[in-house]
Protein backbone atom coordinates (compact mmCIF):
# COMPACT_ATOMS: atom_id res chain seq x y z
CA UNK A 1 0.00 0.00 0.00
CA UNK A 2 2.65 2.24 0.82
CA UNK A 3 4.48 1.47 -2.62
CA UNK A 4 1.00 2.28 -4.17
CA UNK A 5 0.98 5.82 -2.18
CA UNK A 6 4.77 6.98 -3.00
CA UNK A 7 4.20 5.87 -6.73
CA UNK A 8 0.80 8.01 -6.80
CA UNK A 9 2.87 10.85 -4.86
CA UNK A 10 5.98 11.01 -7.55
CA UNK A 11 3.31 11.12 -10.55
CA UNK A 12 1.45 13.69 -9.14
CA UNK A 13 4.18 15.86 -8.89
CA UNK A 14 5.77 15.21 -11.88
CA UNK A 15 2.46 16.25 -13.64
CA UNK A 16 2.33 19.24 -11.89
CA UNK A 17 5.81 20.40 -11.96
CA UNK A 18 5.11 20.01 -15.92
CA UNK A 19 2.82 22.19 -16.05
CA UNK A 20 3.02 25.81 -17.78
CA UNK A 21 0.19 28.48 -17.45
CA UNK A 22 -1.13 29.79 -20.63
CA UNK A 23 0.38 33.28 -19.66
CA UNK A 24 3.89 32.07 -20.82
CA UNK A 25 3.13 31.98 -24.48
CA UNK A 26 4.89 34.38 -26.22
CA UNK A 27 2.15 35.51 -29.27
CA UNK A 28 1.39 38.15 -30.69
CA UNK A 29 -1.71 39.25 -28.59
CA UNK A 30 -2.68 39.24 -24.75
CA UNK A 31 -6.11 39.32 -23.08
CA UNK A 32 -6.27 41.09 -19.59
CA UNK A 33 -9.42 41.56 -17.13
CA UNK A 34 -10.43 40.14 -13.67
CA UNK A 35 -10.20 36.87 -15.01
CA UNK A 36 -6.46 36.52 -16.20
CA UNK A 37 -4.91 37.98 -13.25
CA UNK A 38 -2.33 40.92 -13.65
CA UNK A 39 0.76 41.57 -15.61
CA UNK A 40 -0.05 40.76 -19.47
CA UNK A 41 -2.67 38.24 -18.73
CA UNK A 42 -3.03 35.39 -21.65
CA UNK A 43 -1.12 36.03 -24.07
CA UNK A 44 -1.86 32.61 -26.52
CA UNK A 45 -4.22 34.76 -29.42
CA UNK A 46 -2.79 34.57 -33.23
CA UNK A 47 -5.35 36.69 -33.98
CA UNK A 48 -6.63 40.11 -32.59
CA UNK A 49 -10.19 38.78 -33.50
CA UNK A 50 -9.59 35.80 -31.92
CA UNK A 51 -8.90 37.58 -28.98
CA UNK A 52 -11.68 39.99 -29.06
CA UNK A 53 -14.22 36.95 -29.47
CA UNK A 54 -12.53 35.58 -26.58
CA UNK A 55 -13.05 38.66 -24.46
CA UNK A 56 -16.89 39.25 -25.62
CA UNK A 57 -19.31 38.78 -22.81
CA UNK A 58 -16.40 39.47 -20.01
CA UNK A 59 -14.80 42.04 -18.02
CA UNK A 60 -11.66 41.42 -20.12
CA UNK A 61 -9.88 43.65 -23.34
CA UNK A 62 -7.15 42.87 -25.80
CA UNK A 63 -3.78 44.37 -26.07
CA UNK A 64 -0.72 43.59 -28.44
CA UNK A 65 1.87 41.88 -26.49
CA UNK A 66 4.84 44.29 -26.06
CA UNK A 67 7.33 41.30 -25.96
CA UNK A 68 6.34 39.69 -28.82
CA UNK A 69 9.07 39.35 -31.30
CA UNK A 70 7.91 38.40 -34.73
CA UNK A 71 11.65 38.09 -36.08
CA UNK A 72 12.10 35.64 -33.21
CA UNK A 73 10.22 32.88 -34.81
CA UNK A 74 11.47 32.99 -38.58
CA UNK A 75 15.46 32.63 -37.10
CA UNK A 76 16.45 28.71 -37.11
CA UNK A 77 16.42 27.44 -33.72
CA UNK A 78 20.10 26.17 -34.60
CA UNK A 79 22.50 27.27 -37.08
CA UNK A 80 23.33 24.15 -39.75
CA UNK A 81 27.05 23.92 -40.51
CA UNK A 82 27.99 22.43 -43.58
CA UNK A 83 29.18 19.06 -44.10
CA UNK A 84 32.93 18.74 -45.31
CA UNK A 85 33.67 15.33 -47.64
Amino acid sequence: MRKAFWAMMVCYAASASGAMPAAAQNLPYCIKGCDFGGGLGDCSFTSYQQCLAAASGRDASCAANPYFNAKAELLPHRIMSRRRF
